[in-house]
């Protein structure tokens, strides 16, 4: 098939620009994640998202494949993003295991403020039909998971491994309703809700004797 690149007639004149392909994929990945978050999957088009760029709709499908695979590559870099996020705060936190779950917590509540259209795909996988897409989700929630458990482990060494799962796993499930919670209550600021979780938690983090 004779595809026209987006720099040539396929392209609308005052929009055409040659750029290397991967800060391409980067520029289509940020518009359609907008699309995607804000339309939702079923409403978005390849067409709009197309335009928005001033690419042919031929070209975008040379890039990702499909709609359901430019998503994906949507829901991958959020988990990228999010996971670069949460490791850098461990990273600056010190050894005091305390800390390094305040700050992964915290990380993970600025990431759904900063990122919003990221958090926007990360949360929605109920809206979205596809086996794959929810598989990729679920990676998401699994990755934040493992590293919670990682955390853990540090402070209570005395947890077996189905422990340390299962205290992952709520806290996992606690951060994800109260970022849901914070979308209703605008005025809790992620310091704020870093807080509240952490007053949860924090009986469970010292070892027990």
């Amino acid at each position: 098939m004779n595809v026209q690149h987006a720099d040539d007639h396929s392209a609308p004149a005052g929009r055409r620009k040659r750029l290397p392909r991967a800060e391409r994929e980067q520029q289509i990945l940020a518009v359609a994640e907008q699309v995607f978050a804000t339309n939702g999957y079923q409403a978005s088009s390849m067409d709009d998202i197309a335009n928005r760029i001033g690419l042919s709709k031929p070209m975008l499908y040379e890039y990702f494949g499909s709609k359901e695979g430019l998503l994906l590559a949507c829901v991958e870099r959020a988990r990228r993003e999010l996971l670069e996020a949460t490791t850098e705060a461990a990273a600056g936190a010190g050894e005091n295991a305390h800390q390094l779950l305040h700050d992964c917590l915290l990380a993970f509540f600025r990431f759904s403020d900063e990122h919003a259209q990221s958090w926007a795909l990360l949360r929605t996988e109920a809206a979205i039909p596809l086996a794959t897409v929810n598989t990729a989700l679920e990676a998401t929630r699994q990755q934040q998971t493992d590293l919670t458990a990682r955390l853990l482990e540090a402070s209570r060494p005395d947890l077996d491994q189905v422990q340390l799962e299962a205290f992952a796993e709520s806290i996992i499930g606690a951060c994800e309703r109260l970022a849901l919670w914070r979308e209703k209550r605008s005025e809790i600021t992620a310091e704020e809700a870093t807080r509240h979780l952490m007053a949860l938690i924090s009986p469970s983090l010292v070892a027990q004797a």
